[in-house]
């Protein structure tokens, strides 16, 4: 395990059981999530290069405007 884990895992260990749980529990959930992200784009890896592809294709032809311009 990663020093830096383990670190964080002794601390969260030092705490009373129910903020263990809730901190378990935030753990997972951020895990799960960052799959369900990884399962849905990268079905469409292909789709998102085309529109970056396309976005920069658009700024080099000067057909986009600045962020600074528009705030």
């Amino acid at each position: 395990m990663a020093s830096l884990l383990e670190k964080a895992l002794e601390r969260v260990n030092a705490l009373p059981q129910d903020e263990q749980d809730a901190i378990a529990a935030q753990i997972l959930d951020s895990l799960a999530d960052e799959a369900l992200w990884k399962q849905r784009f990268g079905a469409k890896r292909a789709i998102l290069r085309s529109m970056a592809e396309e976005a920069a294709g658009e700024d080099e032809r000067g057909e986009t405007t600045p962020l600074s311009k528009l705030i």
